[in-house]
């Protein structure tokens, strides 16, 4: 998840309605908000900059103002009265996760090798003969 900020030199209420509509047919954004004022549009999502800066110069002069994770709200953290338990369930977990991985790889692999398609052979272009016959010199000259 990323956030976007792209400036975007819009003019008026309709300019940012068309940019707005622009940049929200592309795939992976979550929110989209915009200010007249500053001139500036915020993206949040699984989006490309890239592909949004890309697809709002068609029409407006557009920089990338920043790029970055979210400002997300952070919980209030909770005590632990018990960190003695705490450890020993992140071990358990953990040797849990080594376990899994180990299987999953396995079986990556034995997928990956069932779903490999050996390369046919090329084949050779086909080679033309041409047969001339050169002019046999006794041959009736008026015929």
């Amino acid at each position: 998840m990323k956030k976007v900020v792209v400036k975007v030199a819009v003019q008026d209420e309709k300019d940012k309605q068309k940019a707005m509509r622009a940049v929200s047919s592309l795939s992976g954004i979550e929110s989209l908000a915009m200010e007249l004022k500053d001139q500036k549009l915020t993206l949040t999502g699984d989006i490309d900059p890239v592909d949004v800066v890309a697809k709002l110069r068609k029409n407006w002069h557009t920089e990338i103002v920043s790029v970055g994770a979210p400002e997300e709200k952070k919980p209030e953290e909770v005590k632990k009265e018990n960190p003695e338990k705490d450890d020993a369930k992140k071990a358990v977990d953990n040797e849990k996760k080594k376990e899994k991985t180990e299987a999953e790889q396995i079986a990556d692999l034995i997928r990956a090798s069932k779903s490999y398609y050996p390369c046919y052979p090329c084949m050779s272009q086909p080679v033309y003969y041409y047969v001339t016959q050169p002019e046999n010199p006794n041959t009736c000259v008026i015929c």
